[in-house]
C-alpha cells in the first residue's frame, strides 16, 4: 500500500490522466494529451481541460480533488475497508487517499476507474439478505465475521453511512440497503414509500423494490442510475463539484439553483431542483447535504443534467435543521422561504406556488413516519 505513488484515471477503456502522490501528501492530477483533444472536463470548475498539473488543497478531502473523493467509500464502505486492512495486518492510517483509490479500482460509483487496482477481496457473498444482515450486524458490533471478505467486496466501494451492498438483480446493477440497531425495523419500508411518493411529486427516481425479510419489514433496493445498458455514467456530487465537505453544512438552495443553471444551462433542470427542494421540506428529509445532490454527464451530447433523486427518507439531520438552508432558514422553512428561492432564480410565482402546493399535498401520506 505504501508503494502506491501514482495511478491512472480511466473512463471506460479511455485514458483520462494520471494521479500522483506528492511528498506533502497532496495528490496532483494531469490530463492525458489525447483526452484533452477529444474528452471533456471531468470536474468543470476545478479541472478544466488544460495541459497543466492540477494541485488540490489538503482540505477538505485529505489532498484529493472533490471529483476523486467522490469515488472513495464513505461511512459503511470505509468501515469495511478499514476492517479488512486490519485483518491483513495493515494500519488503515498508513494508507493514503491515492492507495484507497487503487483499492476502489473499477468498482466505484460513477464512470471513473483507477489502475492498477489493488483489490483486497474478490469473494462473492452467496446467501439471502437476512443472512447478510446478521453478518453486517456482527461487523457493526465489532464482532468477527467469516464473511468479511465477501461483504467488503459487495459494499466496500459504496458511499453513505448506512450498510449496503452493490449487487446484480435480474441482470441489472442494484443497491440494497440494510438497517442498523439504532434504526427502526421499518426503515426499508419507509424509504420505499418515500421513493414512490417522490415519483408522484414529479421527481426522477430509479426503479425501487422492497425485498422481503423474516427479520424486518423488508430491505430497500434501488436500481443504480450510474449504470445504463452496461455502460458507466459519469457523475459528480455538489460536494465534489464545489470542493466542499458535506460534513460542514454551508449551502443554501439559492446556490443550488444557480449552480444547476450554470452547469446545465437548462431551466428544466432548475425546476427539477426546485421540486426536490419542496419534497425535502414537506417530506421532512433534512439530510439534504451536498453529497445527496449529483449531476450526470451525457457523454454523447456533452451536456450535464441533474441526476435522479436518491437517499430520500425521513431525517432530522444535525440539530434538527436542513443541511442545505432554504432562503437562509434551516430550522422551519416557510412557504414564503420556498417561494423566495423560486423568485430569485426566475421561476414564476404562480407556477412555483402550484408545484409547492401539489408536493405538499402528495407528501401528506409520509407523515406517519415522523417520530
Amino acid at each position: 500500500m505504501k508503494d502506491v505513488k501514482y495511478i491512472k484515471v480511466l473512463y471506460g477503456d479511455q485514458f483520462v490522466g494520471r494521479l500522483a502522490l506528492m511528498p506533502d501528501g497532496l495528490v496532483a492530477f494531469e490530463y492525458d494529451a489525447e483526452w484533452i483533444a477529444y474528452g471533456f472536463s471531468i470536474s468543470p470548475f476545478s479541472l478544466p481541460l488544460a495541459k497543466k498539473v492540477f494541485i488540490p488543497k489538503f482540505d477538505p478531502f485529505n489532498g484529493l480533488f472533490g471529483m476523486f473523493n467522490d469515488s472513495l467509500p464513505d461511512g459503511w464502505g470505509r468501515l469495511l475497508i478499514n476492517r479488512l486492512l486490519l485483518e491483513k495486518k495493515i494500519d488503515p492510517q498508513s494508507v493514503s487517499s491515492l492507495a484507497r483509490l487503487s483499492i476502489v479500482g473499477s468498482s466505484g460509483m460513477g464512470a471513473l476507474s483507477y489502475a492498477p487496482e489493488n483489490t483486497l477481496s474478490r469473494d462473492v457473498f452467496h446467501g439471502d439478505f437476512d443472512l447478510l444482515a446478521v453478518e453486517i450486524e456482527k461487523i457493526l458490533n465489532t464482532e468477527y465475521s467469516d464473511n468479511l471478505d465477501a461483504i467488503a467486496a459487495a459494499g466496500g466501494s459504496s458511499g453513505g453511512a448506512r450498510p449496503k451492498i452493490l449487487t446484480v438483480i435480474d441482470g441489472e446493477p442494484w443497491i440494497v440497503k440494510f438497517f442498523t440497531s439504532q434504526e427502526p425495523k421499518n426503515t426499508g419500508t419507509m424509504e420505499y414509500e418515500y421513493s414512490t411518493v417522490a415519483r408522484e411529486c414529479g421527481l426522477s427516481f430509479p426503479e425501487t423494490r422492497l425485498f422481503p425479510s423474516k427479520r424486518c419489514d423488508g430491505y430497500f433496493g434501488v436500481k443504480r442510475f450510474d449504470r445504463m445498458h452496461n455502460k458507466k455514467i459519469h457523475m459528480i456530487s455538489i460536494s465534489g463539484l464545489l470542493e466542499s465537505s458535506h460534513r460542514f453544512p454551508n449551502l443554501d438552495y439559492h446556490l443550488l439553483m444557480k449552480l444547476t443553471l450554470e452547469l446545465t444551462g437548462s431551466f428544466e433542470e432548475v425546476e427539477k431542483m426546485y421540486r426536490l427542494m419542496c419534497f425535502n421540506v414537506f417530506a421532512h428529509n433534512r439530510d439534504d447535504h451536498s453529497k445527496n445532490f449529483s449531476y450526470i454527464m451525457d457523454h454523447e451530447s456533452g451536456q450535464w443534467k441533474l441526476s435522479p433523486a436518491y437517499d430520500l427518507t425521513f431525517s432530522s439531520s444535525l440539530n434538527g435543521e436542513h443541511a442545505t438552508m432554504i432562503n437562509g432558514n434551516g430550522k422551519n422553512p416557510s412557504n414564503d422561504d420556498i417561494l423566495a428561492v423560486a423568485k430569485e432564480i426566475g421561476i414564476g410565482q404562480a407556477k412555483a406556488k402550484k408545484i409547492m402546493t401539489e408536493i405538499k399535498e402528495a407528501t401528506l401520506t409520509l407523515r406517519k413516519f415522523r417520530i
